[in-house]
């Protein structure tokens, strides 16, 4: 496996341990008579780590003549498990009724995500592969400015600091999603239009 591959498979491994950190207290609570607050730092650790490795494979990949068909598809499978991973968090967190994020939003990006898969599938059948285009990397930016400010809110709540900005931030992190989900939907049919040229 190449550099680059290496980096992308690290996010592949971040995105369960994001998960299982962010919800331990629910798995073991006799570990967290004292709060939550160690989460804190360990979960921006991973999601900022997480984010990087996303640009070291890339930078490897150049560098070193690493590019492949394999690197194209395998980058944007890894993102889409670190950033699904992340929107379950927050849809499911206890730190306001239903989440921060709502569930039938969260619903349209998995199913964005499915159709994604399923066109790069159907490519793959047309020997074409498919990498990450323009539109679906400005949907990865608002994905991660959304993911960043939910990750802020639930750190306000766990170091029991500054309460009052919470329902401010939760507003602009749902702002900030609902545009995510539609860069996401208006990526869907930018990668479908490049499926029909292809089959013309």
């Amino acid at each position: 496996m190449s550099l680059a591959n290496k980096f992308t498979l690290t996010r592949i491994i971040l995105a369960p341990v994001f998960f299982l950190v962010f919800f331990l207290h629910e798995f073991f609570p006799s570990l967290f008579t004292h709060g939550l607050a160690w989460t804190v730092p360990v979960l921006w650790l991973i999601a900022i780590f997480g984010e990087l490795t996303d640009l070291f494979d890339g930078l490897a990949a150049r560098k070193r003549g690493e590019a492949s068909d394999f690197g194209r598809l395998f980058d944007p499978f890894a993102d889409t498990l670190m950033q699904l991973s992340g929107f379950l968090c927050f849809v499911i967190a206890g730190v306001f009724p239903g989440g921060i994020f709502p569930a039938f939003l969260f619903l349209l990006v998995i199913y964005r995500e499915f159709g994604i898969l399923f066109i790069r599938n159907l490519m793959l059948k047309k020997g074409i592969t498919m990498g990450a285009r323009i539109s679906g990397k400005i949907k990865t930016v608002t994905y991660i400015t959304a993911e960043a400010v939910a990750l802020f809110i639930v750190s306000l709540q766990r170091l029991e600091i500054l309460d009052f900005l919470v329902p401010w931030f939760r507003t602009g992190a749902l702002v900030i999603f609902i545009i995510s989900v539609i860069f996401s939907l208006a990526s869907f049919i930018d990668y479908l239009v490049v499926y029909r040229k292809a089959g013309s």
